[in-house]
């Protein structure tokens, strides 16, 4: 699915999740729908940690419906890192990186090969 927008409600969500989790990183799983990412999922069995976060995959329901993922770098950086481009091309079309200190403008979207995505903020 073409991922083309992010409802605002969601991305404040990630934000304050964001906040709420640092110095640690947060990791989860968004949905879409019409192209629209409307959905943070948390798994259950994720670990997180100052530097990474892991998904439990196996946790995720059968048929799921997965449009990308949403994760934070307690540290600012708005760039995806090696293990963050793995995980971007086996899950999904749209990922976001959500940065420290999770003002509105500290975030990118990327596609699932780590380029930058121009996606728009409804609502």
């Amino acid at each position: 699915m073409k991922i083309t927008g992010i409802d605002k409600e969601l991305l404040t969500l990630l934000r304050a999740v964001a906040k709420d989790s640092h110095p640690r990183e947060f990791i989860g799983i968004l949905t879409a729908e019409k192209g629209i990412l409307n959905e943070l999922q948390i798994i259950p069995g994720t670990q997180t940690g100052v530097s990474s976060a892991k998904l439990a995959l196996d946790m995720v329901p059968i048929g799921y419906n997965i449009a990308g993922s949403a994760h934070s770098h307690p540290n600012g950086v708005l760039s995806p890192s090696d293990a963050d481009r793995l995980f971007f091309s086996k899950y999904g079309s749209c990922h976001l990186i959500i940065g420290s200190p999770y003002l509105e403008h500290n975030w990118r979207a990327f596609t699932a090969n780590g380029e930058v995505l121009s996606i728009e903020v409804i609502g």
